[in-house]
């Protein structure tokens, strides 16, 4: 049985290993959770500068970083901040779990949405290691804090509750469109708009089992009180 995701909160905090990992799933319900006046920041462990092939690091995450900035300003998210863990490198170390746990003590929020850290999305999905490293990090610092979030979920295809966003889809079209250097290396072939558009749509797509609404997915992975 599929739950709607809480409504009683006023700040998420958005946990991810690379920029355009909250576009990849979850900006439609970002755009809508901001538009009702929440807040919600999010931190992201690397700079994304191993991701675009043929551009140096050095170059690539001051671009991926600006893109990033971009792309939630456009869902309504203007607090972020990104650390300097390698992409394609991140590890569950202690380092990274005491960085999870200064912002969520320094943000204080009643929901964390963090990245999907299972083996994979599909038969032909395999998740990647940053993420299943960076998943059992939060999961982990989570456990052994004193004062925990009263929610922590992953955006997985597991899904436990879901967030409808029939008139948020747009937007999350258009905060993952301004990726586009990303993008355009990614799929030359096909336009930055519909390589967005169809992310967006699978990701967003109507659930049977929830009257046929389209939802973001997500599973709840530890609650308090």
């Amino acid at each position: 049985m599929l739950f709607p995701f809480p409504t009683d909160w006023q700040t998420a905090l958005v946990l991810v290993p690379h920029p355009d990992d909250p576009e990849y799933g979850v900006a439609a319900a970002v755009a809508k959770w901001t538009t009702a006046g929440k807040r919600v920041v999010y931190a992201l462990a690397s700079r994304g500068e191993a991701g675009i092939e043929g551009m140096a690091p050095a170059e690539a995450g001051p671009a991926r970083e600006i893109e990033q900035r971009e792309s939630a300003r456009i869902v309504g998210v203007d607090a972020i901040e990104f650390w300097d863990f390698p992409d394609s490198a991140i590890a569950n170390t202690p380092e990274l779990r005491a960085a999870v746990t200064e912002v969520i003590t320094r943000v204080q929020p009643q929901v964390i949405v963090s990245i999907y850290g299972g083996p994979g999305w599909g038969p032909d999905l395999p998740n990647q290691s940053d993420h299943i490293e960076f998943a059992a990090a939060v999961l982990q610092a989570y456990d052994a804090l004193d004062d925990k979030p009263r929610w922590l979920f992953e955006n997985s295809p597991d899904a436990t509750h879901v967030e409808e966003v029939a008139d948020f889809i747009e937007v999350a079209v258009e905060s993952l469109a301004a990726h586009e250097k990303y993008l355009t290396v990614l799929d030359p072939g096909t336009p930055v708009i519909e390589q967005a558009r169809t992310q967006v749509e699978m990701v967003t797509g109507p659930r049977e089992d929830y009257d046929n609404e389209r939802v973001v997915t997500f599973e709840l992975k530890r609650r308090t009180r």
